[in-house]
């Protein structure tokens, strides 16, 4: 190259070099990743920094990979601050549709929050949003969607959802998403006396910061009511902190491999535990999983099924299996770049595939601990489980 790099250039390299180095796919989606850089530097412009951010963009496209993408210094900003806590929404997790069923173009749902405004508006998972504001998402990516549904507390979105063969127009009002991920309660079954089985149901919402230390204190409380098996309910849990999900694993977990991280070369991590951070390892453990589990959810559902910790019912997972770390680009930017894929313990590859329960669950079956007792208590309702079937194999 006859010419000196300009300051632009530098900035483009940085984030070349980025993926070079860390992306998942060696093949670059099956091109010279080399060669894509030289003709850059050759042929896109680069005079502004508008036009190097469209060129990083550019580049990233062709990966055809819609969770490696390139974030402006403000989008960078708040991304580091958003799994902090409290998010002003309206309690959405979104996806991009699979797409093998000739499925509909828009935005699927993942999970709505139990109790948040989607889910009191009847927006369910699986569902597809068709407008946010009344544009379009056809070609919208999630993280886009996602800050168009975000805003100022008590201010309104207007989305138009197709649910099965009918389309809805609904008015949403932003509200924050309360933080504590768990809500847990005492099912006493029909038995004799003070002897009659105990069970405690333990609802997790999502892996933010205070997750397993959620869990753990959960678990605490009521084994003090003498609880002597678990639900753990992880239906609608689309995910968050890859650590916590790890954590919680070890609370259940005597011993055992719990994730297997896997790069463009093959296993590059494994995740396991000693029993050093135990807490729950003998009772009985029933998990509940539908399509709106997903990502941290999935790995610790495969991590209690494929160690037999724990019986899974309910529907196959979402099959979001892919990790992304983020990196800092010298001007305050960033990049989210995929580096790795999740393996459950028996190497299955999570990723648009999902975990498989062990048993379907009754149809409907309620979402809430109320409801969820309900079920145990009374043999002649539709969702009627007893307890043999909710723990054995």
């Amino acid at each position: 190259m006859g010419r000196a790099l300009t300051e632009e250039n530098l900035l483009f390299l940085e984030a070349w070099r980025t993926i070079d180095r860390a992306y998942v796919d060696k093949t670059f989606n099956g091109q010279s990743w080399f060669r894509y850089r030289e003709n850059a530097l050759r042929n896109e412009p680069m005079n502004t920094r508008e036009e190097t951010y469209m060129a990083i963009k550019k580049m990233l496209a062709t990966l055809d990979d819609p969770f490696t993408r390139f974030l402006e210094p403000d989008k960078f900003k708040s991304l580091r601050s958003g799994t902090q806590g409290a998010l002003t929404g309206v309690g959405l997790s979104i996806g991009y549709p699979t797409g093998f069923d000739g499925s509909p173009a828009g935005l699927l749902v993942i999970s709505a929050t139990p109790g948040g405004p989607a889910s009191r508006a009847g927006i369910l998972s699986g569902d597809v949003i068709l407008t946010i504001d009344g544009t379009s998402t056809e070609t919208m990516g999630i993280y886009d969607a996602a800050e168009r549904l975000q805003g100022p507390e008590g201010s309104s979105v207007e989305l138009t959802i197709r649910s099965g063969p009918e389309v809805k127009r609904l008015s949403l009002m932003r509200e924050r998403v309360s933080l504590n991920p768990v809500k847990s309660r005492l099912c006493k079954m029909p038995g004799l006396g003070k002897d009659s089985p105990k069970i405690g149901y333990i609802k997790l919402a999502s892996f933010n910061q205070n997750a397993s230390g959620a869990v753990k204190e959960a678990i605490e409380s009521l084994r003090s009511n003498d609880v002597n098996a678990f639900v753990l309910d992880l239906r609608d849990n689309s995910g968050g902190l890859f650590p916590e999900g790890v954590e919680i694993a070890k609370i259940w977990l005597e011993k055992g491999v719990i994730v297997y991280i896997c790069d463009g070369r093959g296993i590059r991590d494994i995740y396991d535990t000693d029993g050093s951070s135990v807490v729950a390892a003998s009772e009985p453990l029933a998990v509940l999983v539908n399509k709106g589990t997903a990502s941290a959810s999935e790995i610790l559902a495969g991590a209690l099924k494929d160690n037999k910790r724990a019986v899974l019912f309910g529907e196959p997972t979402f099959g979001k299996g892919k990790i992304q770390s983020v990196f800092e680009l010298s001007d305050g930017s960033g990049l989210a770049v995929t580096v790795a894929r999740y393996e459950t313990p028996a190497h299955i590859d999570i990723d648009k595939v999902g975990i498989a329960p062990d048993h379907p669950l009754p149809t409907p079956f309620p979402k809430d601990a109320e409801g969820f007792c309900g079920c145990l208590m009374d043999p002649t309702s539709a969702c009627y489980l007893n307890r043999v079937q909710l723990f054995s194999r």
